[in-house]
């Protein structure tokens, strides 16, 4: 039993023995490295930026009302699109009591005065039908009669301005009505009713009713570095990627290059305008993400096929490889 043991451990480590040889001899082997020939050929060798930034309206205009009060009513919602004067907000005047106590006093007293007046005139019209005062005196006494009268007028017209910040006379120009100015989509209507506004003036830029934007007219708005804005140029094309729409681009063209450094980057970047060709077939809207890829400069040049063989180190520094004979190795262009 012992020597059978033996005799197979004999015959394992020949094993062993001969397969190690093999391997070793086959190592030591030479190999033939094939290779494919790939001819050279002219490209178009692009230089390329690409300026981050956002995609905004050309025109963007935030409605501010005339006259400061208390929000009554909203007519329009975010998104809706407006006509220019089309009513988009009413305002209720919340008067001063101070002010409004002297306009009913001012509306008192003309209304005295013009009682007054009218007697004056009543009795100067009695006596020149008798013939006792001339007609001079009589054409007075009408005058201040007229006069009284558009006094009250004006008085209870201020009074109804003081109190809802209209007049029946100029309903139609009324402060109290918020209209846009221009035609477009409303982006923002940052107020809601009951909320108190106020109206633009010296020392306040107002509140804001509604944001409106005209959005058949966008352009992208970005920066680019300072190493890059030298080489650019107005009328220059633009590809837009839109992150929203990632299998969409938009064409554009440049038209502003900011003469100076825009505040508060990190480096020295450029503001740079494009405006954004009309009828995308994409519904865009303010403030999207996009890139702008710009194309600086480019050249037609020869691409050689560079070979990397399976060559020994030794084989190389020798030259063998890519020789006659057919050898393995892979292209790159």
């Amino acid at each position: 039993m012992k020597k059978a043991i033996k005799i197979i451990g004999l015959i394992l480590l020949g094993v062993i023995f001969i397969g190690t040889f093999v391997f070793l001899y086959n190592k030591t082997q030479k190999k033939e490295a094939t290779f494919e020939e790939i001819a050279p050929s002219y490209n178009d060798l692009q230089r390329t930026t690409v300026a981050t930034g956002t995609i905004e309206p050309r025109n963007e205009v935030d409605i501010k009302p005339q006259i400061s009060g208390i929000v009554a009513e909203l007519y329009k919602e975010a998104g809706q699109s407006v006509k220019k004067g089309e009513l988009i907000a009413r305002v209720k005047v919340i008067p001063d009591m101070s002010s409004l106590n002297s306009a009913e006093n001012r509306v008192r007293l003309a209304q005295l005065n013009l009682a007054q007046a009218q007697r004056d005139y009543n009795r100067n019209k009695q006596l020149h039908d008798q013939q006792l005062i001339s007609t001079e005196e009589m054409e007075k006494s009408h005058l201040a009669l007229r006069q009284n009268k558009e006094e009250l007028a004006n008085a209870t017209e201020a009074l109804q301005i003081l109190k809802e910040g209209v007049s029946r006379s100029m309903a139609a120009q009324s402060t109290t009505l918020v209209r846009s100015t221009i035609d477009g989509i409303i982006l923002n209507i940052p107020v809601k009713v009951g909320n108190s506004v106020i109206m633009s003036n010296t020392f306040n830029e107002g509140t804001t009713i509604a944001t409106v934007a005209n959005m058949k007219d966008l352009l992208f708005k970005g920066t680019i570095d300072e190493t890059e804005v030298a080489l650019l140029t107005n009328g220059m094309s633009m590809d837009i990627s839109v992150g929203a729409l990632p299998d969409a681009t938009l064409s554009a063209k440049l038209e502003f290059i900011a003469p100076k450094v825009s505040a508060g980057t990190q480096s020295n970047q450029f503001e740079i305008k494009g405006a954004i060709a009309p009828n995308s077939g994409h519904q865009l809207r303010a403030g999207y993400s996009a890139n702008a890829t710009i194309v600086l400069g480019g050249s037609q040049t020869r691409a050689h096929s560079a070979r990397k063989c399976d060559c020994s180190r030794e084989q190389q520094d020798r030259s063998l490889c890519g020789d006659k004979q057919a050898r393995r190795c892979s292209s790159n262009i």
